[in-house]
């Protein structure tokens, strides 16, 4: 696995958009094939540096998203390596058609980078705001679906999508910084999770901005005597089953947190397999089921409880 450059670090400023798009112009380097198909994302995911290196392989759709999944299906048939850039709201349910029946349904290998997730853009009100992007991407067969932690993630994510006969959707952050919790020289491997903390009282599973949260709340834990084992669900589709079944096996419960409504996403997946293989007291740290409500992203994710201090709240709640 490449680990990310020092120069691409400093590029990237600890956003996962950013690490996408130089990782994407450090492929076409490498691989001719690889073409990056933009719906109005030039700037959002950093592809400037691609356009003035290959501008013959990129392309920008503009605001038309349906148009640029149909662009990537085709490309992918005919060998080229498409790597499709867009807003995470507007890439997956204005062009839900498409991407069922064109990517997902024809299994091709599109690769899809979807930024400004969750409540990232929590000032652009509820059009902008993707919190049930997930649940689409587990809904359709055939996609691999990951959520990296941090831009390190994102990077190494990227490349590993070389090994993956089918389409891919990556989800990634908006312009908000997201701190490094990952091992700059670890290994990346989809499907299967990343133990961050081991611990034998209580097990938080998180993924993407919710990692750092999820940290802190074991470390304030450990203060108090907790022990938790904190896991980074980088990939929520294939999910890490054994990590899962082990945690439940070895730990009192299972907290799950995730910038995305709690139906469909990680809180679900991992539910749904409890539900199956061995029933888990859980419980979920996520959005609830309505619209969130608009304003700057870190008051929203506090609004909501996505936060260090309820994951700590919902570990307590399940040792209680």
């Amino acid at each position: 696995m490449i680990a990310m450059p020092d120069s691409a670090i400093n590029q990237a400023a600890d956003q996962t958009r950013l690490a996408f798009g130089l990782a994407l112009t450090e492929m076409a380097d490498q691989d001719d094939s690889v073409v990056a198909i933009s719906a109005d994302t030039l700037d959002l995911i950093g592809l400037r540096g691609l356009v003035d290196k290959h501008p013959d392989r990129v392309i920008d759709a503009g605001i038309a998203e349906q148009n640029a999944m149909g662009i990537a299906s085709g490309l992918a048939t005919t060998g080229m390596r498409p790597f499709l850039c867009g807003y995470a709201p507007f890439i997956t349910a204005r062009s839900i058609e498409q991407l069922r029946n064109d990517v997902a349904y024809a299994h091709q290998r599109v690769v899809i980078g979807a930024a400004a997730s969750g409540i990232s853009l929590g000032v652009s009100g509820g059009t902008h705001h993707a919190l049930e992007d997930l649940a689409l991407m587990r809904a359709l067969p055939n996609i691999t679906a990951i959520v990296p932690a941090d831009s390190h993630q994102a990077w190494k994510a990227v490349f590993a999508t070389q090994a993956i006969d089918g389409p891919v959707y990556i989800r990634l952050g908006g312009r908000v910084p997201e701190p490094p919790v990952s091992d700059p020289d670890a290994e990346f491997h989809v499907g299967r999770a990343d133990c961050l903390r081991q611990g034998d009282d209580v097990t938080i599973i998180a993924c993407g901005c919710l990692v750092a949260d999820a940290i802190a709340a074991a470390e304030l834990l450990s203060t108090e005597g907790v022990a938790v084992r904190v896991l980074n669900m980088h990939t929520i589709k294939p999910l890490d089953c054994d990590a899962v079944l082990t945690a439940a096996a070895e730990t009192k419960g299972i907290v799950t947190a995730e910038e995305h409504r709690i139906t469909g996403g990680l809180g679900g997946a991992v539910a749904e397999l409890l539900a199956r293989k061995n029933p888990t007291a859980m419980r979920m740290v996520g959005m609830p089921d309505e619209f969130a409500t608009v304003g700057p992203t870190g008051k929203v994710r506090e609004g909501y409880g996505l936060s260090s201090a309820n994951i700590m709240t919902s570990c307590l709640e399940l040792l209680a």
